[in-house]
C-alpha cells in the first residue's frame, strides 16, 4: 500500500542536501517513489492515488539512522563495571561463557532492537554470538541488520572450540543470505584476538559469499602496544594481510597515523565511529576530520549497551559534536548538517549500501524517521540540523517506517509489547546476575 507522509520538513541528506521545508514523501512497496515541496505537487492527484495519509505534525523528515558497530544482546551487561579498568578481559569475557545464552541473546536482542527503532535507527551492524537469534529477532520486529557471528581465539559461549565462530559464520551466511532485512557477514573480533592466518581465512570467506568483513581495529592500548613491538601499527597489519578493501568495516580506530588512514583511502575500507564508548573508555579521539578529507567513508556506532550504555544515536550526535569541536579547538568543525549526514548516508557508504539507504531519494528503501517538534526541548526550530544534533533526543522520534512498513507511530511500537519483551529479557536475566556476583569486587 502506497503511504503519503506530508506537513513535515524533508532533510534528504542527497548529494546536494536539498530540504523541503512543506514537504512530502510518497512511499510504496518498501521504496520511495517522490519525495519534494507540498505546494510544488498536486495535492488532489497525490490524495486520488489512495495512499495512507501520514501528518507530520511539522516534524522533521528524515532517512533512517544507521548504526555501523553494536553488540546489541550485551543488554544485560549495561551498568555493569562501567568505571572497571580492561573490563573486556578482567569480567566481560569471562561472564559471557559462564552465563550467555542462545535463548538469552534473543531476548536480548529484541529488547536492544526496539531501543533502537524507537530512538529511529533503523539498520545496525552487529557481531555477538549466536547470531542467527539475532537474525529471527529482527526478521520478528521488522529491523534491518548486517549481522556477524564473532570469530575469536578463545573458547566462547556459542563454540567450545577456539575460533569456531568461522564455521558457524559460513552457516549462518548461507541460511540468511536470501533475507530481505538481514545481511550476514564475518566478523572476527579484533587484530589481536585473531591469528594472521584466521583474519586471512575469514577474509576469503567474507570475499566467497560477496559480505562484509568487520572486526575492531586500533583501540586498546594494549593493542598498539603489541603492534608497536612488531614495528607496525594494526592498519598497517591488515594491509600486510591483504584483508583492507571495500569490503572492510573497521570499527573504532582511534589511534590512526596519516600512513594509517593513507591505507584505508587507497583500499576503500570504512570506519564505524564509536564516540560514546571511545570517550567513555578513556581512549581517544579518532581523527574523523582527517579521515573524510581522504573521503574515507564514516559512520557513528554505539557499540554494546555495555560499552556506550545506549544504542541512541542522538546520544552520538552531541557526543560527535562536543567532542571532536574540543580535540581540534573549532567550534565551527562538523556543521550540523554534516553530522547528520554521518548518521544517515555516512553509514549507508561504510556498509557498502549507498544506492539503496542513506538518503531520501527516489527508488531508494523506505526507511524514515519523523522527529516532532512539539515537544519543549523542540522550539524555537529554527535550524532542523541543529535541532537534531544539539536538542532533539530519543524521546522525541515519533514514527519509524523500515521497508515501508510502519514500526513505530506516536511513540510507540506498533509490532512489538515493549512491556513484555522487557519482563522476558528480565525473568531470563536470573542465572546471569547470580553469575555475575563473583565479580562484585570489580563491578
Amino acid at each position: 500500500m502506497k503511504k503519503l507522509i506530508k506537513n513535515v520538513t524533508v532533510l534528504t541528506m542527497d548529494e546536494k542536501n536539498s530540504v523541503y521545508r512543506n514537504g512530502y514523501v510518497l512511499t510504496e512497496g518498501g521504496r520511495i517513489l517522490e519525495a519534494g515541496e507540498w505546494e510544488d505537487s498536486s495535492e488532489k492527484n497525490l490524495l486520488q492515488k489512495g495512499a495512507e495519509v501520514i501528518d507530520g505534525r511539522g516534524g522533521i523528515l528524515l532517512p533512517g539512522l544507521i548504526n555501523t558497530h553494536c553488540h546489541v544482546s550485551m543488554m544485560p551487561f549495561r551498568t555493569l563495571g562501567d568505571d572497571c579498568a580492561d573490563r573486556l578481559r578482567r569480567f566481560l569475557f569471562p561472564l559471557e561463557n559462564d552465563a550467555m545464552t542462545r535463548r538469552l541473546v534473543r531476548l536480548a536482542a529484541r529488547y536492544g532492537i526496539c531501543e533502537m527503532l524507537l530512538a529511529g535507527v533503523t539498520s545496525f551492524v552487529d557481531m555477538y554470538y549466536f547470531e542467527d537469534e539475532v537474525a529471527e529477532a529482527c526478521e520478528e520486529l521488522g529491523m534491518r541488520g548486517w549481522l556477524g557471528e564473532t570469530v575469536i581465539g578463545q573458547k566462547t559461549c556459542d563454540s567450545g572450540e577456539p575460533y569456531g565462530g568461522l564455521a558457524y559464520g559460513e552457516n549462518f551466511i548461507r541460511q540468511w543470505k536470501d533475507s530481505e532485512l538481514v545481511h550476514p557477514l564475518i566478523a572476527p573480533h579484533a587484530t589481536y584476538s585473531n591469528t594472521p592466518e584466521m583474519l586471512v581465512k575469514s577474509y576469503e570467506l567474507a570475499c566467497r559469499y560477496d559480505t562484509l568483513y568487520t572486526l575492531h581495529s586500533s583501540e586498546m592500548d594494549f593493542e598498539m602496544e603489541q603492534f608497536k613491538s612488531q614495528g607496525k601499527t594494526p592498519t598497517e597489519f591488515l594491509h600486510e594481510l591483504g584483508v583492507l578493501s571495500r569490503r572492510t568495516l573497521l570499527a573504532h580506530c582511534v589511534y590512526m597515523t596519516e600512513h594509517d588512514m593513507d591505507l584505508l583511502a587507497e583500499t576503500g575500507a570504512s570506519v564505524a565511529h564509536c564516540i560514546g564508548s571511545n570517550t567513555k573508555g578513556g581512549r581517544a579521539v579518532a581523527p574523523v576530520p582527517a579521515m573524510l578529507k581522504r573521503k574515507i567513508p564514516v559512520g557513528l556506532g554505539t557499540d554494546g549497551a555495555s560499552s556506550g550504555n545506549t544504542l541512541d544515536l542522538f546520544t552520538l550526535f552531541k557526543l560527535f559534536a562536543d567532542f571532536q569541536k574540543t580535540a581540534y579547538h573549532d567550534r565551527s568543525l562538523f556543521p550540523a548538517d554534516g553530522i547528520v549526514k554521518i548518521g544517515t548516508m555516512g553509514g549507508a557508504l561504510a556498509l557498502g549500501a549507498g544506492q539503496e539507504l542513506g538518503s531520501i531519494e527516489a527508488g531508494k528503501k523506505a526507511d524514515l524517521v519523523i522527529v516532532e517538534t512539539d515537544s519543549v526541548n523542540m522550539f524555537p526550530c529554527y535550524n532542523p540540523y541543529s535541532a537534531l544534533v544539539y536538542s532533539a533526543n530519543a524521546s522525541n522520534v515519533d514514527t519509524v517506517m523500515v521497508n515501508g512498513e510502519l514500526l513505530v507511530r506516536g511513540k510507540q511500537l506498533v509490532k512489538a509489547d515493549l512491556q513484555k519483551i522487557r519482563r522476558e529479557l528480565e525473568q531470563e536475566m536470573g542465572p546471569f546476575m547470580e553469575a555475575a556476583k563473583k565479580y562484585e569486587d570489580m563491578l
